[in-house]
């Protein structure tokens, strides 16, 4: 997810390439990219560097790419965005056991250990000394670096209905919301199979981000669309919402639409 957002949030164009991790171990997979061993990792344009931790990919971007934002502008603001992404990288490692990242399912009834509560507790701090220092609405003021570390942290709270105060529950709330944060996990609903070993023994709960517009896939029609909204090609897979219509050009593009569709803009404007 750090990697997606990286990209995804910042207006910076990637080709993604998915690790499956039923298919065969994440290293044997990355043969290819040597030393990494892990996801994410980007190879840049051009020069092909190798780059494999996340913090590193955001720094890498963030020099290349000075304009896009990834660090504040301001040097007070983006010492504290630092930091905070900092700590995150290499902390809280009890709640990580404790409640593997998990977009497909939430659960309620988690009772946490007294490690896992003094994460919780030291994310309470982090995020509201963060929030009344930058005025909000992210970390740091405008949506930064920070905030893409701490992405998967709000999904951990919102997935196991980890209680916390108004203010951290309203910035969980506003990863949840956010449309690069839908569009990731609407791709993870629809691309690989169920990961048996994040399953737990809770008792499973809907997905407390904001309601999902209906749509379904469907075998035969006419789409009102003659072009992919993505890709610009010909339109070969159908999906209907609200009684109309609609082309994509491929099984992921449609299930991705079909998962959320209000998260897509391009297909958002032939609505």
């Amino acid at each position: 997810m750090r990697g997606w957002l990286l990209f995804d949030r910042f207006g910076l164009a990637v080709y993604c390439r998915l690790v499956d991790f039923m298919k065969a171990g994440v290293a044997e997979q990355m043969q290819d990219f040597a030393p990494a061993r892990t996801v994410p990792t980007l190879v840049t344009e051009g020069d092909g560097a190798v780059i494999w931790d996340s913090l590193a990919i955001a720094e890498e971007l963030a020099d290349r790419y000075p304009d896009a934002g990834i660090w504040p502008a301001d040097p007070a603001m983006r010492a504290m965005a630092r930091s905070l992404a900092a700590e995150m990288h290499s902390g809280f490692m009890a709640l990580r056991a404790a409640c593997p990242m998990n977009l497909r399912t939430a659960y309620v009834g988690f009772t946490p250990s007294d490690d896992v509560t003094a994460n919780i507790r030291r994310i309470e701090t982090l995020w509201t000394h963060a929030l009344e220092r930058s005025g909000g609405p992210w970390l740091a003021g405008p949506y930064s670096a920070a905030d893409v570390f701490f992405a998967p942290v709000a999904a951990r709270i919102a997935g196991f209905s980890i209680p916390v105060g108004d203010t951290c529950r309203d910035y969980v709330a506003a990863h949840l919301a956010d449309p690069s944060f839908r569009r990731w996990r609407a791709l993870g609903l629809v691309q690989g199979e169920t990961l048996p070993w994040y399953a737990q023994d809770l008792e499973a709960a809907p997905w407390p981000g904001p309601s999902v517009r209906e749509a379904k896939a469907v075998d035969s029609g006419e789409p009102e669309n003659d072009a992919c909204p993505y890709s610009g090609k010909a339109p070969t897979h159908l999906m209907q919402m609200d009684g109309r219509t609609f082309g994509l050009c491929n099984a992921t593009c449609r299930d991705k639409t079909v998962a959320d569709p209000e998260a897509w803009p391009a297909f958002m404007a032939l609505v």
